[in-house]
């Protein structure tokens, strides 16, 4: 059995969204002024964004936690991770920050990190049938 037929498969991929979320928000809100000087982004965008990420992560691992897990909960994970990598990209061509290679670094991992989760969200939707479906 592949790791996408495992039963298991959806409610990994979303404690995985709920780890780097959590990783990546405590790092912005714990380390604001530096990260802010190293990645040259405005300090109250990190901050609040990782405050957002630590709510979310929140909310993640609580639905990762449910039995069935809520599949309307995670499709608004899979718009709402699509909507961040969009952002991500929109800030950077938009030129509204100026941030270090470093800094369009970060913001580039953080797009690239929430699509796949977005798409392996995705996919352990597909893959799964919600009870009662033959």
């Amino acid at each position: 059995m592949s790791i996408f037929q495992s039963p298991k498969f959806l409610r990994n991929v979303l404690f995985a969204d709920a780890v780097s979320c959590l990783a990546t928000g405590a790092l912005q809100v714990l380390f604001t002024q530096p990260l802010a000087q190293l990645l040259n982004l405005p300090a109250l965008l990190l901050q609040s964004t990782g405050i957002f990420l630590l709510a979310y992560a929140a909310v993640a691992m609580l639905v990762a936690t449910r039995e069935p897990i809520p599949r309307s909960l995670v499709w608004v994970f899979v718009v709402g991770n699509f909507a961040w990598a969009v952002g991500c990209a929109a800030m950077l061509v938009e030129h509204v920050v100026a941030p270090t290679a470093l800094g369009e670094a970060w913001i580039l991992a953080q797009a690239a990190t929430v699509v796949v989760l977005a798409e392996l969200q995705w996919t352990g939707l597909r893959r799964s049938r919600p009870i009662g479906w033959a």
